[in-house]
């Protein structure tokens, strides 16, 4: 909403029940409503709302702020419906009803299966589940992971096969602060997964496929194909792929962070952005035609036709496809009205998306898109109006220097909260990547159109590569640089929030010069200060062992106040990809860095800290024979790389309050294992099973 104005909320109905919807969709998702409840809190509303028509004028005056009061709490409800509704494990044909039950099952692949290092990945519709012979149609989606050697190259999009084998529930790492994957699938569908070798399946010979996912998936390979055939150079093409159709696969993991370090990870994640330069460039192109009385026709038709073109090239992957409504709501409001509200439209594009998927509230890429773009709207002229530039060039340099200011405004929090960084050298990153991401993204859709002419779209792919290769260069030394990112950065729920009243307020009064928006900003400031402090204080004295979740490797970290030391593999400390999913997520958390003298823990060694005994014993372990009769107490013992013993002979030597296996040891090792454990009566953890374990010292 402007800052130069009074903030009148009667102005933006579609804000307020946006707001109304998502808060119903919130306390759905958090406090877990029954749908009888909800019904009845729908009926009982609605019958209000309609006792309040029949009520005198005067009574409707009096009580006016009621009628407004009751239709926004049956938004709420709705939206707690909607979402109850949409969770498919409410839903009474999911096959998750009758999983214990069933003998096999059919499922349909909903995509082409994508290669992994030790497997094929792919997400199958459960179709039908048999229970004692009889098939029972189902709904649901399972991950499938296919044994990588020998897969058969028939399996594609629409293959159905049908297997036995029991379906595996899905599991977080467990470690802190790690990525919530369980809920990630879940809001896609997914609730199960499962690994076939080739003899644990059997591909039915009729495929199941849908005519516009068909054309979708042969639109986005046809693109690959021209970008591939064009592109040479992996690492440009990766980018290419990125930038035109959201295609990340191939893109190389070092140069992903080196985008997402120097703020430009939206260039390689399709976006708003990229709809956004094509609408600019329609509308600049329209701009020359406005004496024509059949521009104002054709204008919004062709629009909203390429964008939706370049959805359909692109996909139609979720992100893009928010980004088309909420273009295509622009332009509606441009036709219906020239002097459209924009935050009203806006709100009403968001409020269609979380009535057709209510779980989108929780898409980073939907928070982020919404408060960029309501950001650039409300701060962009304020910050523009700052400086003054005769010069025409300067002036342009400024324009997008505003811009890129602007978005900053309201999605730090964002940044902050999910990334735990700050790139501190965006402005100049921005400044030389998005111009030139564009004319990059402009010269893939010409290539598109051109590519019948082989020697012309060579020449153009060339030119492309040249002009990616330049940007990639850009970006990578700029994230040499020592102070390119603010890293290791933590905010909570709450501190988020205060954040955002620091900042809104702090901005109002800027602008309006109001004194009650400065005290809000003191106030939110206090409080934020405060509560990062305790959240500091608090963590100076903390002392644990944590053993992470880490597939087939050790990972170990001794966290004493704000300094961590790390005992593990060490090719696991030297791969930042696998170090900034596994580890950095608790490090962060835990507010600890790296010790100044970072010494290993010895292993093979009994350890004593503030009188907690613990032991970590690995493949070069060799038990003690010669000792008098009397047991080693520990309180914890760390079993790591499949060491020669067993847990008999271990109890034989240590008095153990508790044993954990981290994930180098293999699978029928853990269950061995385990199995030991329970016939002495001896506390056991697998962190493969079980998640991180962790030890207040």
């Amino acid at each position: 909403m402007p800052l130069n104005a009074r903030i009148a909320l009667s102005k933006y109905p579609f804000v307020r029940i946006l707001a109304a919807l998502a808060g119903g969709i919130v306390m759905e998702w958090y406090v877990q409503f029954s749908i009888i409840l909800l019904l009845i809190l729908f009926g009982i509303f609605s019958v209000a709302l309609s006792c309040f028509t029949l009520l005198p004028i005067t009574k409707k005056y009096t009580f006016h702020w009621l009628q407004g009061f009751l239709i926004l709490i049956i938004i709420a409800t709705s939206g707690s419906t909607l979402t109850y509704l949409k969770d498919i494990r409410n839903q009474t044909s999911w096959y998750g009803n009758v999983q214990p039950k069933a003998n096999a099952y059919l499922v349909s692949l909903k995509e082409t299966p994508e290669e992994k290092p030790k497997s094929f990945k792919v997400t199958g519709s459960v179709d039908a589940v048999s229970i004692n012979g009889d098939w029972k149609k189902t709904s649901g989606k399972i991950l499938l992971y296919f044994q990588k050697n020998n897969f058969q190259k028939n399996i594609t999009y629409g293959s159905q096969i049908i297997f036995s084998k029991p379906l595996q529930e899905i599991k977080n790492t467990g470690n802190p602060g790690a990525f919530d994957y369980n809920r990630y699938c879940l809001f896609q569908d997914i609730t199960a997964q499962v690994y076939l070798k080739n003899t644990d399946y059997k591909i039915l010979p009729d495929l199941k496929k849908d005519c516009l996912e068909q054309l979708l998936i042969n639109t986005r390979n046809g693109t690959l194909n021209i970008l591939k055939n064009n592109i040479k150079s992996e690492k440009e093409l990766g980018v290419a792929e990125a930038l035109l159709i959201g295609y990340r696969f191939d893109l190389d993991k070092d140069l992903v962070q080196a985008y997402s370090n120097t703020g430009v990870i939206h260039i390689v994640a399709i976006s708003g952005l990229h709809l956004g330069m094509i609408y600019g460039m329609l509308t600049a192109i329209f701009s020359y035609f406005k004496k024509y009385r059949l521009t104002k026709l054709i204008r919004p038709i062709a629009i909203l036709g390429v964008l939706w073109m370049f959805t359909l090239v692109a996909g139609a992957a979720p992100s893009i496809m928010r980004s088309a409504v909420m273009f295509s709501f622009i332009v509606l409001g441009e036709i219906l009205n020239r002097k459209t509200n924009m935050y009203n439209t806006l709100a009403a594009s968001a409020f269609c998306m979380l009535i057709a998927n209510p779980f989108t509230l929780w898409d980073v890429g939907f928070l982020l898109s919404y408060a960029a773009v309501v950001s650039i709207v409300t701060f962009m002229k304020p910050v523009y109006k700052l400086l003054t530039f005769p010069n025409k060039i300067l002036d342009k340099i400024w324009s997008l220097t505003s811009v890129t200011i602007s978005a900053q405004v309201l999605t730090i929090p964002i940044v902050i909260y999910y990334f735990h960084q700050f790139p501190n050298l965006f402005l100049i990153t921005n400044l030389f990547a998005v111009p030139l991401s564009g004319f990059i993204l402009y010269g893939e859709i010409l290539l598109l159109i051109i590519s019948p002419f082989s020697t012309i779209a060579a020449w153009l792919g060339g030119m492309l590569q040249a002009m990616i290769s330049t940007m990639n260069n850009f970006i990578e030394r700029v994230n040499y640089l020592p102070f390119a990112v603010w890293s290791d950065l933590q905010l909570s729920v709450l501190q988020t929030w205060l954040l955002y009243g620091i900042i809104i307020s702090l901005c109002t009064w800027l602008v309006q010069k109001s004194k009650p928006a400065f005290v809000t900003a003191c106030g939110c400031f206090t409080l934020f200060t405060m509560a990062l402090s305790l959240d500091f204080v608090s963590r100076n004295g903390q002392q644990q062992l944590l053993v992470y979740n880490v597939p087939n490797m050790s990972a170990i970290d001794l966290i004493e106040g704000h300094y961590y030391r790390f005992t593990g593999d060490s090719t696991l400390s030297a791969d930042g990809a696998l170090v900034n999913f596994y580890l950095r997520p608790s490090r962060v958390l835990n507010r600890c860095i790296a010790a100044r003298q970072p010494q290993s823990l010895p292993v093979n060694k009994l350890l004593t800290i503030n009188n907690k005994r613990f032991i970590i014993i690995d493949n070069n372990f060799k038990p003690p024979y010669n000792y008098d009769g009397s047991k080693i107490s520990v309180d914890l013992l760390i079993v790591s790389q499949n060491p020669p013993v067993n847990v008999s002979r271990l109890s034989n030597v240590f008095n153990v309050s508790q044993l954990v296996l981290d994930g180098s040891n293999p699978l029928w090792k853990t269950g061995l294992w385990k199995k030991g454990c329970d016939s002495l009566h001896l506390r056991f953890h697998s962190t493969t099973g079980n998640g991180a374990y962790v030890m207040e010292l």
